[in-house]
């Protein structure tokens, strides 16, 4: 479906938010994306605006006229989560209130506790176990905030990311990105969610298609791919190199042993290792409600998205 209506992008630099502009501008959406740098040879018909989420002013001038915000934008370095997170959703939720526009945030397992697995409803309790979860739960309670104080809020929520824009994520630590494959490094061993971007970000656009449909706040979740013993996307990224070197790669596990003597002297290190726990006990995402309101999510083979990613990223 076709759509004439004005959306601000916050994080288009990113993985998710760079994909959801991308098809927002691709099916006629009015697309202004804000960076805190010249962005050049991205999709010609976003919209690029200088500024920062952390800047109210910015971020309010950008929103003029816009429908809908897709809050996207993580903290710079995905550092100080604490002191930047909920500060700039503020500024979107401000921009927001102003121009009635919807606000859209993809959602992370994170919020989650081993109380809610194996398989999370969009009901379930979110008691998270990390630093990066509590934001993450409170940004949510201050999109419900904004939706009971008259505005409309969606979170779709999703697994771990990989794309061949994906950027920061799990499966590019798997790999050595630009190098071809000779090794898979799996972190787990049990049932894993993920979710390849380019289906996410189409489904999370057509979820914004159907707003008008919605509760002034959804918690929607997308399953994607569904790794049900931790070994289909090792085995995938092998099956692909394989195609392409004739050799099979190496299949080697995570060195978690490591990360928390690490983690002492890097901030995202001893985060990773705060998020172990998603890597040692099956969590799996109920879709039930974006399935009720799309029909089906949009599904790219797993191979097909592995081979993709894999050549996104320079490794074949």
């Amino acid at each position: 479906m076709m759509s004439n209506s004005k959306v601000l992008v916050l994080g288009a630099t990113g993985g998710i938010g760079g994909e959801v502009a991308r098809h927002l501008a691709d099916t006629g959406w009015q697309v202004s994306a804000l960076a805190r740098r010249q962005v050049v040879g991205e999709h010609p018909a976003v919209h690029w605006l200088l500024g920062d989420a952390m800047d109210a002013s910015a971020v309010a001038k950008a929103a003029k006229g816009c429908e809908v915000i897709v809050h996207a934008v993580n903290p710079p370095g995905y550092k100080n989560w604490a002191g930047l997170a909920l500060p700039m959703l503020e500024h979107t939720l401000a921009a927001a209130k102003a121009q009635k526009a919807t606000v859209l945030l993809p959602g992370t397992l994170y919020n989650y506790g081993p109380d809610s697995f194996p398989l999370i409803d969009e009901a379930a309790p979110q008691q998270p176990l990390t630093r990066k979860g509590v934001i993450r739960v409170a940004m949510e309670q201050r999109l419900r905030a904004f939706a009971d104080e008259g505005g409309q809020a969606i979170v779709v929520r999703a697994g771990d990311f990989f794309g061949p824009r994906a950027g920061n994520n799990w499966f590019a630590q798997w790999v050595r990105p630009g190098k071809a494959v000779t090794r898979v490094v799996n972190p787990g061993s049990c049932g894993h969610q993920w979710a390849y971007l380019p289906d996410l970000a189409k489904a999370m656009v057509e979820v914004l298609v159907k707003r008008q449909q919605l509760p002034a706040f959804s918690n929607l979740h997308f399953e994607g791919h569904w790794d049900s013993d931790g070994k289909q996307m090792a085995n995938a990224i092998a099956d692909v190199a394989r195609r392409y070197t004739g050799k099979a790669p190496k299949m080697t596990g995570f060195p978690w042993a490591w990360v928390p003597a690490l983690g002492l002297f890097n901030e995202t290190l001893r985060e990773l290792n705060e998020m172990r726990y998603l890597w040692q006990q099956p969590v799996r995402l109920d879709n039930s409600q974006l399935q009720a309101l799309l029909g089906a999510e949009p599904h790219t083979p797993l191979h097909q998205a592995v081979e993709e990613s894999l050549r996104g990223l320079g490794c074949l």
